[in-house]
């Protein structure tokens, strides 16, 4: 009796692991610093809500380039890899245009190279939130 108790209650918490597993990555990825933030790590999520929207939006003001899905080259698959890491920003960014000039100062590169890191650095905050939601991170 007590053992189908403890199988009930491992199955039970494996399926809200389960979802949980799924949700906070996909959220995290759409909203930087949410994944943790339904994991009840407010601080982790802020601070990474913060990091990855200032970086973006730094980017943006330096007149950063967002890269599209077919570059053609190599180095312009890379950035567009960096820049949809950024998630709900990324998208953003697309439906109103931005970030589609050319880049015609060094401070343009450094934006786009800005947008990237803070592309990377949410796949980072997506693994993270990951991580916590199946229980290999306390």
């Amino acid at each position: 009796m007590a053992n189908s108790t403890t199988e009930r209650s491992k199955t039970a918490t494996g399926e809200t692991a389960g979802a949980m597993a799924v949700l906070a990555p996909a959220l995290g990825w759409l909203i930087p610093g949410a994944g943790h933030m339904i994991q009840k790590r407010w601080i982790r999520g802020a601070l990474l809500f913060i990091s990855i929207v200032t970086l973006f939006l730094l980017g943006l003001a330096m007149q950063g380039r967002i890269y599209r899905a077919n570059g053609g080259d190599i180095l312009d698959m890379l950035g567009f890899v960096g820049n949809i890491g950024a998630g709900g920003l990324y998208l953003l960014a697309l439906a109103n245009d931005w970030g589609q000039g050319a880049i015609a100062f060094a401070t343009a590169d450094y934006g786009t190279k800005f947008m990237i890191v803070a592309g990377l650095l949410n796949f980072i905050a997506v693994a993270d939130a990951y991580h916590i939601a199946i229980g290999k991170k306390q």
